[in-house]
């Protein structure tokens, strides 16, 4: 089946397809072990396919030696000593001692590599996992990307890496949503932020995809893939693992690094400014330690609260731009009104410091760790940095995409290409880009609000405040006709068992009065 999927590959959906032949695979093992098997499996086909193409170009030239390691390092590829090249497992994939062989593969190649060192899985031996199991599943892994020239298989195998990730996430619902942002997100933080050239950085990288989709924009449009300068931190171990074999898989030389402590208690990067952040801090942390950081030099706008770390991710965020540097960070809705425990008070500076450039409220059901809604910062350290930007002093843009995106499953719900699109094209209007269209307020979805507007609401950064209903198509309808009939609908609702807050919220938005946030 892998083979007949692969060779559909240009289709979309062809990694949907192998998902599911995958997930078959695994029986009654746990998603959360088998992420692990299936994700090494495919990181080891992909660095031994790049290494057999790269040995085919050095036979094919005199003057090269095909068993010098320099070679394939200069060239940007992992050196795979013989008894770890694919087709030499794929030969024993059969034998009960398979477990012990992809074991020694791992650990051979993390010897003659040292940027992998510690980074692959090397537990393949364990008594638990079923040998007949993993030979099937590297007979499947054998068949990705066998259609297409070297290059080519390599680009499906690195598709295919990203997709189980978020396949894996899914299956594992709220633990898998720790190491994965929603692909959908991520690619309307780079759209917006266009990181074309410099330094990128993720704070709580997870296992990678802002850096993934930044590498990607880069080339989409013109750039070259080492046109940025990537750098991360994550606590997570067994995450910072896959996001070290997520970057190798794409290709993307990153300085990412792990302590078991955090950025916000031992940052590895101090000294870093980045141009472009992205990230995606766990929502509304209570245990993050803040008693012991009261009088950090981070805290431009104040102390943020112990018992939340929103305004501490926020201000670790701001501390590392640069001069000219733009943030776009995911956080908990709550963030935008809360004013307990000091944080009013350090919304109210951001604001009035013109450090809050952007906000967007985020439809419900788009996260696999929790159901809280959420909403994005964009943070800025320079509303006026002259180029191709006007200048956006005392002004911040709302969004209110909350009625963007489709249900792609039961529970989950992402962007389109055309939501994207909308959001990203709007920002940039108003940033007045020089290749946009002229900005105009949008009832109901975007408004541009001055300082004053912002502080007549008390700072608080809800869209739904500003941006208004949007306008309403008069079907011709009379009003009393329109009345009679939502309130039959009503109790045709409640007679079914319908909701009775869900029934009269639906009324209330077909009569032109839908939610508002307070």
């Amino acid at each position: 089946m892998a083979k007949q999927a692969t060779n559909n590959g240009a289709n979309l959906g062809f990694e949907a397809q192998l998902w599911a032949a995958a997930d078959k695979l695994r029986g009654n093992m746990e998603p959360s072990d088998y992420k692990h098997v299936a994700l090494g499996l495919i990181f080891l086909k992909y660095i031994s396919d790049a290494f057999e193409a790269k040995r085919a170009e050095l036979l094919a030239d005199e003057l090269a030696d095909p068993e010098d390691s320099e070679e394939y390092l200069a060239g940007n590829v992992f050196w795979v000593p013989k008894a770890a090249r694919w087709p030499h497992l794929q030969a024993r994939a059969k034998q009960p001692t398979i477990g012990k062989d992809i074991d020694d593969a791992m650990l051979a190649i993390e010897d003659q590599n040292a940027s992998l060192k510690g980074v692959l899985p090397k537990d393949y031996a364990r008594p638990a996992l079923n040998k007949v199991m993993l030979g099937e599943l590297i007979d499947f892994v054998s068949g990705i990307g066998m259609a297409g020239e070297a290059d080519r298989s390599r680009d499906i195998l690195g598709r295919v890496y990203e997709y189980f990730l978020g396949g894996f996430a899914g299956a594992e619902g709220k633990r898998g949503g720790e190491f994965y942002t929603p692909r959908s997100v991520v690619r309307l933080l780079v759209e917006m932020l266009e990181p074309y050239k410099g330094r990128v950085y993720d704070p709580c990288c997870g296992s990678g995809g802002m850096f993934v989709q930044s590498e990607r924009f880069v080339e989409e449009h013109g750039g070259r893939i080492g046109d940025i300068a990537i750098y991360g931190q994550e606590s997570n171990n067994t995450t910072w693992r896959l996001a070290r074999m997520n970057l190798a898989v794409r290709g993307i030389d990153a300085d990412i690094r792990w302590n078991s402590e955090g950025s916000f208690h031992k940052d590895e990067l101090p000294d870093l400014k980045a141009d472009f952040i992205l990230a995606n801090p766990p929502f509304n942390v209570s245990d993050w330690g803040g008693d012991r950081l009261r009088e950090d030099a981070r805290w431009t706008f104040g102390v943020p609260p112990a018992g939340n770390a929103n305004y501490a991710w926020l201000q670790h965020i701001h501390h590392h731009l640069a001069p000219n540097g733009t943030a776009g960070v995911v956080l908990a809705n709550g963030s935008m009104s809360s004013g307990q425990s000091g944080e009013g008070g350090i919304r109210r500076a951001l604001v009035e410091a013109d450090a809050v450039d952007c906000m967007i409220a985020l439809p419900g059901q788009f996260f696999y760790s929790t159901q809280i809604p959420a909403c994005l910062w964009f943070l800025t350290r320079n509303k006026n940095p002259g180029g191709d930007v006007r200048d956006r002093r005392g002004e911040v843009l709302f969004i209110d995409a909350r009625k963007l995106g489709r249900m792609v499953d039961r529970t989950r719900r992402e962007f389109s290409d055309e939501d994207i699109a909308h959001i990203a094209d709007t920002y940039h209007a108003w940033r007045g880009a020089a290749d946009a269209a002229p900005y105009e307020d949008e009832p109901g979805f975007s408004k541009s609000a001055a300082l004053e507007e912002i502080r007549e609401h008390d700072h608080i950064l809800t869209p739904g405040r500003y941006v208004g209903a949007a306008a309403a198509e008069d079907d011709g309808e009379p009003f009393e006709d329109r009345m009679t009939r939502l309130v039959a609908q009503l109790r045709e609702q409640r007679a079914e068992g319908a909701g009775l807050d869900a029934a009269i919220a639906e009324n209330l938005e077909a009569l032109g009065f839908g939610e508002r946030e307070a």
